[in-house]
């Protein structure tokens, strides 16, 4: 009996160590064959799984809403004018106000503008024997073309840094007159990095928009540019994109399908020149768009990247608006031809203008109407044939109760215009616990109608926890890839910031990152850093989004990224 015993002690013990020796084994082989891409996905997607079974989740049926069926009105989105400061008082009841892009109506070396007109407005000039001054207001000239298209606010005078905002502000039936093509010289380019730009040279022997472009489209370059909406430098190259395809035809179907077949390989747009900066400084990024004056002006930029220039030339054109009286015309002649004297011209030079004066615009005189199509050719297109599944993540505790929940409530009613139809898209709300008020789906009009009464379902209380929310939006997407691969995620966090409940951003961070999920967050009188912190992960913007402009800052993100 007892040899038995120990007969079957013996075998019991080899099977153990069969077991242990064939666990093992599995366990030190299971990531043969595998990249570190496949292993880092597997090793995310079970530290989700992990994180959202943890999460209490709840699932509401939200009653549907009423559509709003009119189209977007810019107008009713924009904040008061006086958002935007003015940057030079006017010093005389005989005035003109202009309008006046950021590069040259800021402060530093991109204040040249303002001491220009600081001056002016200091030189006694006299008009039918008056003294007249000057009224700057800096405003982005996309922004600025908003106003004045809408008839929101209508200045005397606008200058924007190129030519193509004039020509879109005259195509919506305002009246123009060209003061002068140009106050001062600037030059839109591409930055690309050195071993990128010698690189491109040794395969196609040299280095402009065209080759770039080809670049690109067979997906050797990884290139960023901003909002053609919104930017100068955006809408430049985006026109200039175009016409690489065919020159003949921008909006023909070789531009197009060329334009397409580009954008397929182009990582994001950014909403803003800083958004794309901090991208390109991660390293995510082998070149970007910018002027020669901010170029000219960091150093680091200079020692590390080359400047290739690109389409018209960003001269600062003056344009007088409506039927001004020939008094306030007179005032901006005489503005114009002070400006240009050469003691300001070299004042310019300091601050990084007048740089690249030998450089001609590749373009022609395009006409606005050209233009708006061409921004819709970018809208339809700049996604290639990806769609884009959405998850949207609201704070609702109880520091949001209020004005904070209404506007965002009220923002996201008016920008979910810009939606589109072919996206798939979902909300989330969180407090205490994580609520999945709207399952993902085809934004039609039955998804339309449930989206907009579960945004006005929305009720605040309870504590913040931001990264719970963000838990639960990553395994619905992940769901979703899972059955439709062939999809763009996207998630926009709108929120106060102060996260004091459940996860933390070490808890998920980890895994923002290995699903390259861009995070949007929307900041509503909020704690803007924590948020930077989580948009930051994967270059996506990050807006401080108060209560005056929130809704049109909103509607600008979801354009260019939805």
């Amino acid at each position: 009996m007892a040899k038995k015993s120990k007969s079957f002690l013996y075998m019991g013990g080899i099977l153990v160590i069969v077991f242990l020796l064939v666990y093992i084994g599995v366990i030190l082989t299971k990531n043969f064959g595998k990249s570190n891409e496949q292993i880092t996905s597997e090793k995310a997607s079970q530290n989700l799984v992990d994180l959202y079974y943890d999460i209490n989740v709840n699932e509401v049926s939200a009653p549907k809403g009423q559509i709003d069926l009119d189209p977007v009105n810019i107008g009713e989105s924009l904040p008061d004018i006086s958002k935007f400061p003015v940057s030079v008082e006017n010093s005389t009841d005989n005035f003109v106000e202009i309008f006046s892009s950021t590069e040259k109506s800021g402060t530093g070396v991109d204040g040249w503008l303002n001491e220009v007109a600081t001056e002016f407005n200091k030189a006694g000039i006299l008009v039918d024997g008056r003294p007249v001054s000057l009224k700057i207001r800096n405003i982005a000239s996309g922004t600025a073309a908003d106003y004045i298209i809408s008839g929101k606010y209508k200045p005397d005078a606008y200058t924007p840094s190129n030519e193509l905002w004039g020509e879109m502000v005259k195509s919506h039936g305002m009246k123009t007159q060209l003061v002068t093509k140009r106050l001062t010289g600037n030059v839109p380019g591409i930055v690309m990095s050195k071993a990128k730009y010698d690189q491109l040279i040794s395969k196609y022997g040299a280095v402009n928009v065209k080759t770039i472009t080809d670049a690109i489209s067979n997906n050797e370059m990884a290139m960023g540019y901003t909002d053609p909406f919104a930017s100068s430098t955006g809408l430049n190259f985006l026109v200039t994109a175009l016409n690489t395809f065919d020159s003949s035809n921008i909006l023909g179907e070789k531009a197009v399908q060329g334009f397409e077949k580009f954008q397929a390989n182009v990582p994001f747009t950014a909403s803003t020149t800083i958004q794309m900066r901090e991208a390109a400084k991660s390293g995510a990024l082998d070149g970007f768009v910018l002027e020669y004056q901010t170029f000219a002006n960091i150093p680091d930029l200079k020692s590390e990247y080359v400047f290739t220039p690109f389409g018209v030339r960003h001269d600062s054109p003056l344009y007088a608006l409506g039927d001004l009286p020939q008094n306030k015309l007179e005032i901006l002649k005489k503005f114009s031809d002070f400006a240009t004297q050469e003691k300001y011209q070299n004042l310019a030079q300091e601050k990084g203008f007048n740089g690249l004066d030998d450089y001609q615009s590749e373009l022609g005189t395009i006409d606005g109407n050209l233009l708006t199509s061409a921004q819709k050719v970018w809208k339809a297109k700049k996604d290639g044939n990806k769609s884009i599944a959405a998850i949207f993540v609201a704070d609702t505790s109880g520091s949001m109760n209020g004005t904070p929940l209404n506007r965002l409530k009220e923002s996201l009613l008016t920008a979910q215009k810009y939606l589109g139809k072919g996206n798939s898209i979902g909300l989330v709300s969180y407090s205490d616990d994580v609520t999945i008020n709207l399952p993902l789906g085809k934004y039609d009009t039955n998804q339309q109608s449930m989206f907009v009464g579960a945004v006005n379902s929305l009720q605040a209380s309870g504590g913040t926890a931001t990264f719970d929310g963000i838990v639960v939006a990553l395994k619905m997407l992940q769901d979703e890839l899972e059955e439709r691969p062939d999809q763009k995620p996207l998630i926009f966090v709108l929120s106060d910031g102060e996260t004091n409940k459940g996860h933390s951003l070490k808890d998920v961070k980890g895994l923002i990152e290995a699903f390259k999920v861009p995070v949007y967050t929307v900041g509503y009188n909020a704690n803007i850093q924590a948020l930077q912190n989580i948009s930051s992960i994967n270059e996506a913007a990050s807006i401080n989004a108060d209560t005056d402009d929130v809704v049109y800052k909103l509607g600008n993100l979801f354009n260019v990224q939805m």
